[in-house]
């Protein structure tokens, strides 16, 4: 298809011929395949010229993904004059070999449980105004044997542990102060600082980023170091037991150090002067509140928001509690920034429902991660193929993709039979507007939205 090469153009100064070619077969077939995206799979949909030897030959290819990912960004999706922030997010690939590079014991969201498999962590840059997320990078997590034997050790202890066994209230016998400011990242948030510089360097000039929004699991003082290393500003979540206080204020009377906090934080009986705005619906009422609390373990303040929900027949009530460690971002800003980062969790949807990150089965380092990393490209591919359908029907879906590509292979391979069909006497070039239609009408066929794009001579 004459639009995958011209968008290919953009990412050709960073391949080699015959790689560009082989890729634009590659990702021809994932458009068009219909089942699960594997080599063998892709090599019967894929055109002339894309056997599976080709197709086995790119995925053995080393490529340069996050500098592709970049370029395709700027060239396509980047408006200098919008707001972006940065999200992260692992993703955990299912995977019943013993043999597959990177192959280990993850916690899956989705199972809620620990399975075997491989796990990326991806950053992506997410369009304040568009609500859009653009994955740029993922990253394979590899554990050390240090960190395996680490789990392992820390599992039988756990089982170690007589059940019931209820832990001794106050400080163990012994334990001193730790000094806050001193703080020893673990190997996981090792291997994601290293890919948050490598994500920042490649943004170069093009874009200052000022806030990274990261789930729950990261809403601790060791993610929050880490990221403001960087210089940026981390958005999260917090537990919602957090023990938040307020910071002292008022002369100090007694003996001893001034103290460092005031009040402990009631989540359920708020001070007034925090309170923000109130809305109802569905008979639930939903208080935000907004103030600057200190908690225990983090050394620095943080700019705190407060999600608290009412039943108004029940009186029962929920909350959530977000956070940022810039003081000076509004309330509604923190809350918009950490909901716009689920917008990375429907790229991974689509990798995995549309783009084959769970049908890959290949087992070696570089095809492991060609087969990722093509999985996160054609997320941006497949939307700027979508652009100029979406402008005749905004519902246009990856679905209705999916089906014109495949309805163009159809038409393809039918229009190939014609000379055997037609007799001799009857044949002439076809009319290449009466072509255009009938790759269009069958293009239509299993789509869910219809678009019809304008029909050049040409």
């Amino acid at each position: 298809m004459p639009e995958i090469l011209a968008l290919l153009q953009s990412i050709a100064p960073l391949l080699e011929k015959t790689t560009l070619r082989q890729m634009s077969h590659v990702i021809f077939g994932v458009l068009t395949i219909n089942g699960r995206i594997t080599m063998l799979g892709l090599s019967r949909w894929t055109e002339k010229d894309g056997s599976y030897r080709t197709i086995q030959r790119f995925y053995q290819s080393t490529l340069m993904w996050s500098a592709i990912q970049w370029v395709l960004f700027r060239e396509r999706f980047l408006k200098p004059a919008d707001e972006y922030i940065g999200a992260g997010d692992e993703t955990v690939i299912s995977k019943a070999g013993k043999k597959t590079y990177g192959l280990d014991r993850f916690f899956a969201g989705l199972q809620q449980q620990v399975i075997p498999g491989i796990s990326f962590f991806a950053f992506s840059l997410i369009n304040i105004n568009e609500e859009h997320s653009y994955p740029l990078q993922a990253t394979p997590i590899v554990k050390s044997a240090e960190e395996k034997a680490a789990s392992k050790a820390k599992a039988e202890a756990r089982k170690a542990k007589p059940i019931g066994e209820k832990k001794k209230p106050g400080r163990p016998k012994g334990s001193k102060n730790k000094d806050k400011t001193v703080v020893v990242l673990n190997a996981e948030l090792l291997r994601i600082q290293t890919a948050l510089k490598s994500f920042i360097a490649m943004l170069g000039a093009f874009i200052t980023l000022r806030y990274v929004a990261l789930d729950g699991h990261f809403g601790n003082y060791p993610s929050a170091w880490m990221v403001r290393q960087e210089k940026l500003h981390l958005i999260s979540k917090l537990r919602s037991d957090a023990a938040l206080k307020t910071a002292f204020v008022g002369e100090h009377t007694g003996s001893g150090a001034k103290p460092k906090y005031g009040a402990k934080i009631d989540v359920h009986n708020l001070d007034i002067q925090y309170w923000q705005e109130a809305s109802f619906k569905d008979g639930l009422r939903t208080d935000i509140y907004q103030g600057q609390f200190c908690n225990t373990d983090v050394d620095f303040p943080l700019n705190v928001v407060i999600i608290l929900k009412t039943n108004l027949v029940t009186n029962t009530q929920a909350h959530v509690i977000l956070f940022s460690t810039d003081l000076d971002l509004a309330y509604d800003k923190i809350i918009k920034f950490y909901s716009l980062r689920f917008q990375i969790e429907f790229n991974f949807r689509d990798t995995k429902q549309y783009w084959g990150l769970e049908d890959f089965m290949n087992v070696t380092e570089t095809a492991v991660t060609n087969a990722v990393n093509l999985s996160f490209f054609m997320v941006n591919f497949s939307h700027a193929l979508l652009e100029p359908l979406r402008e005749h029907n905004p519902d246009y879906s990856i679905l209705d993709l999916k089906s014109r590509y495949r309805g163009y292979r159809y038409a393809s391979e039918i229009i190939k039979m014609l000379p055997d069909i037609v007799p001799m006497h009857l044949r002439e070039k076809p009319d290449a507007i009466l072509l255009a239609k009938i790759f269009q009408q069958i293009a239509r066929l299993g789509a869910i939205h219809s678009a019809f794009l304008p029909i050049s001579s040409q």
